[in-house]
């Protein structure tokens, strides 16, 4: 079974956090390699097991685009985004444009495929399997839906409630390495989603949620981060190790 550390690292920067995936993205990289290497010519190996990692974050306000996004799908103003204090980045994942701020339960695994499945299909698939199981333990039943990539609420247009999207996935995958992850919306500010077209959907009888409004009570993230914790573990069939966390965030 593949080891995973475990990273629980609060609040942080989003381009402090990208960083740091970027660099143990790399680290797994070369690990990999070094391993194939060694192997290839019979000798021994640096060590018996791959790193992985998974890291669970918190983000200040921040829209970031995806590849296949479109800017037009912010809605603010760079004056806008400065004098309301939020940041834009475009960066790597899949996807269009989303929200990450206080009060969202971000996890980012950063996994050697190679040791778990070659599927990416697959793995967005087990990413969405994770929010579906935590969701359960709260008494919600989320969804898949076959357009769009996340995980949903169903809606009940007889009493004009739309389908709700509780969850956004978007990944980055080189040499079977992932990076990026998902966004759980466990008690965010809802009304920052209104300054985007969420994910580029503007499709009729669809909005944002949290748990915290379908539950009707508020939901903290360190209720939630060892639910969810607790089905990447059986999901991805990995052992949880604690790594220090003293320096991880340090260059």
């Amino acid at each position: 079974m593949p080891v995973v550390y475990i990273h629980h690292l609060g609040r942080v920067d989003y381009q402090r956090a990208w960083d740091l995936q970027a660099r143990l993205h790399r680290e797994v990289v070369d690990r990999k390699l070094a391993l194939r290497e060694h192997r290839r010519g019979g000798g021994e190996t640096v060590s018996p097991r791959q790193h992985h990692h998974l890291l669970f974050v918190e983000h200040p306000p921040v829209f970031t685009l995806g590849k296949s996004g479109s800017t037009d799908h912010l809605l603010l103003s760079e004056a806008e985004l400065e004098e309301q204090g939020f940041t834009f980045l475009k960066i790597n994942r899949g996807g269009d444009i989303t929200y990450h701020g206080p009060g969202q339960l971000v996890a980012y695994p950063i996994f050697d495929l190679d040791e778990f499945f070659n599927d990416v299909h697959r793995y967005v698939r087990s990413l969405e399997e994770v929010v579906i199981r935590t969701l359960a333990d709260f008494g919600l039943k989320g969804e898949r839906d076959p357009g769009y990539t996340g995980v949903w609420l169903a809606g009940n247009p007889g009493r004009r409630q739309p389908r709700r999207k509780i969850c956004a996935i978007g990944v980055h995958l080189s040499r079977w390495t992932t990076m990026h992850g998902f966004a759980l919306n466990v008690r965010p500010n809802l009304t920052h989603f209104g300054h985007i077209v969420p994910c580029g959907i503007a499709e009729d009888g669809r909005s944002v949620t949290s748990l915290s409004v379908e539950l009707g009570r508020p939901v903290e993230l360190e209720e939630v981060t060892p639910v969810v914790e607790r089905h990447f573990r059986e999901v991805f069939d990995f052992v949880p190790t604690t790594a220090p966390e003293s320096s991880i965030l340090s260059p």
